[in-house]
C-alpha cells in the first residue's frame, strides 16, 4: 500500500513540472488580459469607462455562454486515446496568435472582437490542461501539484509580465499606447513558450479507445448518462453545485476589478501596482493552501476563501459607495480613501484567490474516474462557465439599473453565500 506522507515529500516528475509551467501561460493572460491591462485599455479605447465596463461585461458573458456549450461536447471527444492533447494544442496556440492580435488593433470593436475570441481559445484550452491533472499525478498529490501550479504561475507568468508592462507604463507614461501593446505581445509570446513542455513532455495516460463514430454516434447518450451519474452522486452534485456560485464570484471579481476601480476614478497606475502585489501575495498563499488542505481538508480551505471573498466584496461596495455618494471636495478625499482600501482588497485577493481555484480543480480531479477525466471535466467547466456568465451579467444589469458600479459589486455577495451553504449542505457526502 502507497505511503501518501512519503509521496507527498518526493520532488515533483519532470511531467509534473512541464504541466505545471503551463500555469505560467494561463496566469500571464489572465492577469494582462483579463484583470489588469486590457479593461484600463479598452476603457480609454471605448471612451466611457462605465460603458466600458458593461461591454467587457457582455463580451465575458457571451465568452462563458460559448465555452459552456462547447467544453461538455469536447470534452468527450478528448476522452479518445491521442485526441486530448491535440484539442489542447489547437485552442492553445490559436489563443496566443489571437492575443498577439490584439497589439496590432486600435479599433474597440476589434479589440472587444479579439478579446472575445482569444478568451474563447483561453477557457477551451483549460478544459483539456485541467484535466490533464489526472494523467500527470496521482491522487495523493494532486493538492500539492495544483497548488504548486497556481502558485508558479503567479510568480513567472502574471508577475514577471505585470513587472514588465508597468516599467514600460513609468517610462513611457501612462498615455502611451505602445507599453500596453508590448503587454499584450509579452502575454502572447509567454502562451507560447511555456506551452511547448507541455506539448513534449505531458502525453495523455487515461483514455478509451473508441473510434471517432463510435465516439459522435453515441454523443449525446454518453452525455446524458454522464450528467445523470455526477447529479445521482450526491458529493459530485453538492460540490458541482457550489462551485458554480462560489467561482463565479472569484470570476467576476478577477475580471471586473479594474473595470470597477477605473469608474470610481482610481489611479490606473495604482491598480497596477495593487494586482502587481496581488500576485506577489499569491505565491506563498498558494502554496500555503495546499499544505492546509493536507493537514485539515480542501473542503475547509475552501470555505474559508469564501468566508474571505464575502468580506473582499463587502469592502469593495464600502470603497465604491464612499466615491459614488461624494461630491465636489469630499469626493477627492473619498478616491484617496478608496485607492487605500483597493490595496487593501488587492492584498486579501491574493490570499485566497489561487488557493480557491486550484483547490477545486484537484478536489474533483480526485472524485472523478480518470479514464473519463476529459468529459467529466467537461461538464465541470459547464458550471464554471454558466456561473461566469451569472457574474458579469449580473454586475452588468445591476449597474445599468441602479446607476452605481458599488451596488454591482454587492450582488456579489449572494454567489459567495450560496456556495458557502451547498458545501455546507453536503459536507457529509465528500
Amino acid at each position: 500500500m502507497l505511503d501518501s506522507k512519503k509521496l507527498m515529500k518526493n520532488p515533483f516528475s519532470s511531467t509534473e513540472w512541464a504541466w505545471m509551467l503551463y500555469d505560467l501561460t494561463t496566469n500571464s493572460y489572465a492577469t494582462i488580459i483579463l484583470a489588469a491591462i486590457f479593461p484600463i485599455y479598452f476603457n480609454v479605447m471605448v471612451g466611457h469607462s462605465a460603458l466600458g465596463l458593461e461591454l467587457k461585461g457582455f463580451g465575458s458573458s457571451f465568452v462563458m455562454l460559448v465555452t459552456a456549450i462547447l467544453c461538455p461536447i469536447l470534452g468527450a471527444l478528448g476522452d479518445r486515446k491521442r485526441m486530448k492533447k491535440r484539442f489542447w494544442a489547437s485552442f492553445a496556440f490559436s489563443g496566443a496568435i489571437l492575443t498577439l492580435g490584439l497589439a496590432f488593433v486600435s479599433s474597440w470593436p476589434l479589440l472587444l472582437l479579439g478579446y472575445i475570441l482569444s478568451n474563447i481559445c483561453y477557457n477551451t484550452a483549460m478544459l483539456f490542461y485541467d484535466s490533464f491533472i489526472t494523467d500527470i499525478t496521482i491522487p495523493e498529490r494532486m493538492h500539492r501539484v495544483s497548488t504548486w501550479a497556481y502558485a508558479i504561475g503567479y510568480f513567472g507568468g502574471g508577475t514577471i509580465t505585470l513587472i514588465i508592462t508597468t516599467i514600460l507604463l513609468f517610462a513611457m507614461g501612462t498615455s502611451n499606447p505602445l507599453p500596453v501593446k508590448i503587454s499584450f505581445a509579452l502575454s502572447a509570446l509567454w502562451w507560447i513558450v511555456f506551452s511547448l513542455p507541455m506539448l513534449f513532455r505531458v502525453k495523455q495516460v487515461h483514455y478509451h479507445e473508441k473510434t471517432f463514430k463510435e465516439t459522435t454516434d453515441g454523443l449525446l447518450k454518453q452525455l446524458g448518462k454522464t450528467f445523470r451519474e455526477i447529479w445521482m452522486d450526491k458529493g459530485l452534485r453538492h460540490f458541482v453545485l457550489a462551485y458554480f456560485f462560489y467561482i463565479d464570484g472569484v470570476a467576476t471579481v478577477i475580471t471586473m476589478a479594474t473595470s470597477y476601480g477605473q469608474t470610481l476614478g482610481l489611479s490606473a497606475s495604482l491598480m497596477i501596482l495593487a494586482l502587481l502585489t496581488t500576485q506577489l501575495v499569491a505565491v506563498p498563499f498558494s502554496i500555503l493552501f495546499g499544505k492546509l488542505a493536507g493537514k485539515f481538508d480542501a473542503i475547509k480551505m475552501i470555505l474559508f476563501a469564501i468566508g474571505a471573498y464575502i468580506v473582499i466584496c463587502l469592502l469593495g461596495f464600502y470603497m465604491g459607495n464612499m466615491v459614488e455618494t461624494a461630491h465636489g471636495a469630499a469626493r477627492t478625499v473619498a478616491i484617496g480613501h478608496a485607492q487605500v482600501i483597493f490595496w487593501i482588497v488587492a492584498i486579501l485577493v491574493g490570499t485566497v484567490q489561487g488557493g480557491i481555484q486550484a483547490l477545486s480543480r484537484s478536489q474533483f480531479g480526485q472524485m472523478i474516474p480518470s479514464e473519463r477525466s476529459n468529459e467529466y471535466f467537461g461538464f465541470f467547466n459547464i458550471f464554471n462557465r454558466f456561473a461566469s456568465i451569472l457574474g458579469p451579467l449580473l454586475m452588468a444589469l445591476t449597474t445599468m439599473l441602479t446607476g452605481l458600479t458599488s451596488f454591482g459589486i454587492l450582488s456579489v455577495v449572494i454567489l459567495f453565500i450560496a456556495g458557502a451553504i451547498l458545501l455546507l449542505t453536503g459536507r457529509k457526502y465528500f
